[in-house]
């Protein structure tokens, strides 16, 4: 996923498209070292996650060798903990699912206020699960997303249980609660389903998936990018495709 989320925006941006790069800032981030700086007409607003306030700040640094520019989601609570998704002993964060949420909405909001209209938002991972859910049934009637198509790549990561109180925070932000069912009890493989179903192509992130991810894919019979090992064939396949699921929309 790394590799992917690296490489990919590289390329795209150097074959003269308009891109944006997202991603948690979390607490091993080095701010020094990558001189990471607070964007404030972009922070300043507070997220409500399990009915609680929780400041949204907007970070922004620059990868020097591709002059690409990537915007990191930042909360205190959430992401100024060391460790990324577990702690020193491997444990999974309990708070993993809300921490994806103030991700998700966090992306969103940047996108709003910074006036841009995505043609296609790609989403990697299962902490990006919320963004189909978001643009689909809470940003729906918003004009920045009306055109915008959704591409999900799945990766080959283990499953993960997530707290079991999932749809009942969901259903605090307004989202009807026949939308929220197969959310309970669910593990990081079940979000990603979710996500999947609600996205409008999918891609295969790993060269293996598990069996019911595999599955899963099928059953949904969207347009579906394979995995490619060569980083210039991924990038020529992947605008190929995205070129594609913006053509099959105009139909």
């Amino acid at each position: 996923m790394a590799k992917a989320t690296r490489q990919l925006p590289q390329g795209i941006l150097e074959k003269g498209n308009e891109i944006r790069v997202f991603m948690p800032k979390f607490g091993s981030i080095n701010e020094r070292r990558h001189q990471l700086h607070e964007v404030i007409r972009l922070s300043g607003m507070n997220l409500i996650i399990n009915d609680t306030d929780h400041a949204l700040l907007i970070k922004v640094a620059s990868v020097p060798s591709a002059r690409m520019q990537v915007y990191f989601i930042d909360n205190e609570e959430y992401f100024k903990r060391k460790a990324t998704i577990e702690d020193d002993d491997e444990v999974f964060f309990p708070d993993n699912d809300e921490r994806a949420l103030f991700f998700c909405r966090g992306v969103l909001e940047t996108v709003r206020k910074l006036g841009w209209r995505p043609d296609i938002i790609h989403c990697h991972g299962w902490m990006t699960a919320f963004i189909p859910l978001y643009v689909r049934h809470f940003f729906n009637d918003d004009p920045h997303f009306e055109d915008a198509k959704i591409v999900f790549s799945a990766y080959d990561d283990k499953p993960e249980a997530l707290d079991k109180e999932l749809p009942k925070k969901l259903a605090m932000e307004g989202f009807d609660k026949t939308l929220l069912k197969g959310l309970g009890k669910c593990t990081t493989d079940d979000l990603l389903k979710f996500a999947m179903g609600m996205s409008d192509a999918l891609v295969k992130g790993s060269p293996k998936l598990s069996r019911s991810m595999d599955t899963a894919i099928k059953a949904m019979d969207k347009p579906l990018l394979t995995y490619s090992k060569d980083a210039d064939e991924r990038l020529d396949a992947h605008l190929e495709f995205y070129q594609s699921v913006m053509e099959e929309a105009l139909v």
